[in-house]
């Protein structure tokens, strides 16, 4: 704790240098300005032991809601559009089958894969759910205060201690064989110097969960009767059924009671004491804890929810860090980031602006407008939040960038509902979800080159620096793709219909690449906190220069957007001396390529 505490003080030193009005404004922690954040979804990253795999059983209470069809782990390496013979008995479609599929990623596959997060040079890891529920995507939790049991050894063993706690009662609450799995996962992560938050689903929770089976069974009689939207109850007599509101209407995600004060008493208790549990385990100390929360559907909880929980979390650990998902204008943010609720946003605001510029093609936006809309929106929160920011370019709800660049000119992504339908292979059938071409992952380069040289903390969704690619939804939740596995080509569209082979094969050139700025990124501390200077805007060559300043160090980009090598001059090259970043040689004129970069540093 103490080499932590000097690390958190240098870190802060640094940035008051490069933002001097921090030191009266910042609310935010100072471990998580500027790291390379990585995000897992656990199913699919990596299955190490076969013995925990989920059973048909496990699936009970999640779409397609069939536990009765044939069911086995899907082969991790098979054709993603390909039904496999257990899935063609059924007569469904493959949208249907890829709902059903488990693939039996576990945190012991996630554990085992730290040293390659390491050697990427990851600093932080954000994990989707990992607690208890029937799906893959673990957001219809059955509870919060216990890790899934297919994620640990002894799934059966699990839930029989599971069946004799009081849900009400934290002090019955066991830790099974998956819950200490969690916390040696967190522990590894911290002996290795890095932080890792989970993924909290406080608007809803499962349809199977404890509390809302309890309210289906016993109705006003129940002890939870006052935790959920009840808009009538059963009565058999009066012929009334039993209805609740469920998350954008979905029934299997009962939502949570809210009053003037956010989410009622009870469900509130127990996020709070979920939300203990997992940040000071068995009290031993938040050393021993996560370090932090990312907050599904943050804008469907009240504000006073969030200022208490913040309270709350804050009163655990001074430096927790918290996240939230928001899909909304800087303005509708604002309140969000005013320092009583969050730290930071997963950053699709970000993601928007660099997709308009360098995804589109025909209807990409000019440097200027690119440069403008980065500003507004790095300025809009203050510096400690800007440094905060996941700056992502992709997740497990949007297109991989592995097919965003391959398909330029459709629906802008800002266009959130539009694009996410529109880039959906099940709602779109022309839309392109075959391996991206040499010349398109060209452009995947720049955007990982531009999200890692600039403000903030930029987010790593699983696999893109793989080589990884899939549209959106289900299709972006492909099986982690390894350096020791072969995998089967594909070759099958959805109607099982077949294309020529695409070869699915880890990308060694995209991943050293990434790990190429990101090492940069890590040497020069300009780059990670420092401040950021526009310093060249062409629109007619699509030429873009910008520095990162902090202390003496300086760091100067200059980005070619467009198709031909373009020479770059500028004053400061002719009145200071530069060295290429990666080679050291002395730069005196600077030769860009098409899509390329160059990454010049101040002698």
């Amino acid at each position: 704790m103490k080499k932590r505490f000097f690390s958190w003080f240098a870190m802060l030193v640094l940035v008051l240098v490069a933002f001097p009005t921090l030191a009266q404004d910042d609310f935010t922690p100072d471990w998580s300005k500027g790291v390379v954040w990585y995000q897992i979804f656990p199913d699919r990253f990596h299955n190490v032991d076969k013995t925990n795999d989920p059973k048909v059983i496990d699936l009970r209470g999640a779409y397609p809601f069939n536990d009765s069809s044939a069911f086995q782990i899907h082969p991790w390496t098979s054709d993603w559009y390909k039904l496999q013979p257990y899935e063609v008995e059924n007569k469904k479609d493959v949208y249907y089958n890829l709902q059903r599929r488990r693939y039996g990623g576990d945190l012991q596959g996630v554990i085992d894969k730290l040293d390659y997060l390491q050697s990427l040079g990851v600093n932080a890891i954000y994990m989707n759910p990992v607690f208890w529920a029937p799906s893959s995507h673990k957001y219809d939790a059955l509870s919060y205060h216990h890790v899934d049991p297919t994620f640990g050894p002894d799934p059966e063993g699990d839930k029989k201690l599971i069946a004799k706690e009081n849900p009400l009662d934290p002090k019955t609450w066991a830790w099974t064989s998956a819950d200490k799995l969690a916390l040696k996962l967190i522990e590894e992560v911290h002996k290795r110097k890095m932080y890792i938050i989970f993924d909290g689903v406080f608007n809803h929770i499962g349809l199977n969960s404890f509390a809302f089976q309890d309210v289906v069974k016993n109705q006003q009689a129940s002890a939870y009767k006052d935790w959920f939207i009840v808009q009538s109850w059963r009565d058999e007599a009066k012929g009334t059924p039993f209805k609740y509101k469920g998350w954008f209407g979905v029934s299997t995600l009962p939502e949570f009671k809210e009053d003037s004060t956010g989410i009622v008493a009870g469900p509130k208790e127990y996020i709070f004491n979920a939300s203990k549990r997992w940040m000071n385990p068995m009290d031993k100390g938040i050393a021993h804890g996560i370090d932090g929360w990312r907050l599904d559907v943050a804008y469907d909880v009240g504000h006073a929810f969030w200022k208490d929980w913040r309270k709350h979390v804050r009163s655990l650990n001074p430096n927790a860090y918290m996240t939230a998902e928001l899909v909304f204008s800087i303005d509708e943010t604002k309140p969000y980031l005013s320092g009583d609720e969050f730290d930071a946003t997963m950053n699709y605001n970000f993601a928007f602006i660099v997709h308009d510029f360098m995804v589109q093609d025909k209807k990409a936006t000019t440097v200027t407008q690119f440069d403008a809309k980065l500003k507004e929106l790095r300025e809009a929160f203050g510096p400690g939040v800007a440094l905060n920011m996941q700056n992502l370019m992709d997740s497990h709800d949007a297109t991989r960038l592995g097919s965003a660049v391959a398909n330029p000119d459709g629906e802008r992504f800002g266009n959130w509902g539009k694009y996410f339908n529109w880039s959906q292979k099940s709602n779109n059938k022309s839309y392109n979800a075959r391996k991206p071409t040499q010349e398109q992952l060209k452009k995947q380069k720049l955007i990982a080159a531009f999200q890692l040289l600039y403000v903030g903390a930029p987010m790593i969704y699983y696999g893109d620096e793989a080589g990884m690619w899939g549209s959106n939804d289900p299709d972006c939740r492909k099986p982690m793709v390894w350096q020791n596995l072969k995998y089967e080509s594909e070759t099958h569209n959805p109607d099982q219909s077949k294309h020529d082979p695409d070869a699915v094969v880890f990308n060694q050139d995209l991943f050293n690449w990434y790990k190429k700025f990101i090492s940069l990124r890590q040497k020069h501390k300009a780059i990670k906190l420092g401040s950021y200077t526009t310093l060249a805007v062409d629109d007619a060559n699509q030429m873009y220069a910008f520095s990162r300043n902090l202390g003496k160090e300086e760091v100067f980009v200059i980005l070619n957007r467009g198709a031909k090598p373009m020479t770059f001059t500028h004053a400061l090259l002719k009145k200071n001396a530069y060295k290429d970043a990666f080679t050291n040689a002395q730069v005196k004129d600077v030769k860009v390529n098409g899509m390329d970069v160059v990454v010049l540093v101040k002698k």
